[in-house]
């Protein structure tokens, strides 16, 4: 069984029973690592981290489907989606009639990758730039990480995937983004977020090592550059998770932290109350 990090008393999202992926699925994951056919951008064009592009993408895919119970006929956001590492392989699992797929970033090359070599096979996976000031990724951008809002109606998602985005934002614009989670995603949808979180289980991780940011819920472990490496206090990102109106079901921890895990950083799964009747 996956490990949880021990929370504090929370008010959790109740249980949500669905069968297994079966043998099918299994044969789903190996198919996207190994088709020489799925689209791949130029390796030296690839920014969204170390790892094997391929193998990375597939991995996730059964992250999105195993734990957050990811559906062929749902309405995926993908928020720093890069150069498509995680829409790939959703090209092989989403319905082409009834799923969608949406992607934002603020790096134009991922971008314009994806919109040219995605979208004209797969018509309802969509990408957009947004120009988001960051540091290291968008440094001239125009609009400020506290004042991002994402161009959709509320409720227009089923699922919404931030992977490895809270872990190059400082504390105030990661609760901007898990209010516009909460605001997009539909009743019953889900939050899938990966984040450093660092709390009292820290002890034992071999890459890294974070120092706090000032007085705040922030950490860094790269002084010289804190947003390429960040992590959050874990009170605080559950706190904000509920604040922006998500009940959070789980916070597991990764193999970041030199333990076993079936994924390196933290991943958080919350999800958006039913409408109250």
């Amino acid at each position: 069984m996956t490990a949880t990090l021990a929370l504090r008393p929370i008010e959790t999202a109740p249980a949500i029973i669905h069968p297994a992926p079966g043998k099918e699925f299994d044969w789903l994951l190996a198919h996207v690592q190994s088709n020489l056919f799925l689209p791949h951008p130029p390796p030296e064009s690839i920014f969204v981290g170390d790892g094997d592009y391929r193998a990375i993408g597939a991995e996730f895919l059964g992250h999105y489907v195993r734990i957050g119970r990811l559906q062929p006929h749902e309405r995926v956001l993908d928020i720093g989606c890069g150069i498509g590492r995680m829409a790939v392989p959703l090209t092989q699992y989403l319905d082409p009639e009834r799923g969608s797929y949406d992607g934002v970033d603020p790096v134009m090359d991922g971008i314009l990758w994806c919109a040219q070599t995605i979208t004209p096979v797969y018509p309802r996976f969509r990408f957009q730039r947004l120009d988001i000031a960051h540091p290291l990724y968008n440094p001239k951008g125009s609009l400020p990480g506290t004042e991002v809002q994402f161009g959709f109606p509320n409720h227009s998602f089923d699922f919404i995937t931030m992977v490895s985005v809270a872990t190059h934002l400082p504390p105030d614009e990661l609760t901007v983004y898990l209010n516009e989670a909460s605001r997009l995603l539909a009743p019953g949808g889900r939050l899938f977020l990966t984040a450093f979180a660092i709390g009292g289980q820290t002890t034992g991780q071999e890459r890294l090592k974070f120092k706090r940011w000032q007085d705040g819920p922030g950490w860094y472990a790269i002084e010289e550059a804190p947003l390429a490496a960040a992590g959050i206090a874990d009170e605080f990102l559950l706190a904000e998770t509920q604040k922006a109106g998500l009940q959070v079901e789980s916070l597991r921890p990764g193999h970041w932290r030199g333990i076993s895990a079936a994924h390196y950083q933290d991943l958080l799964i919350a999800t958006k109350p039913e409408r109250s009747r």
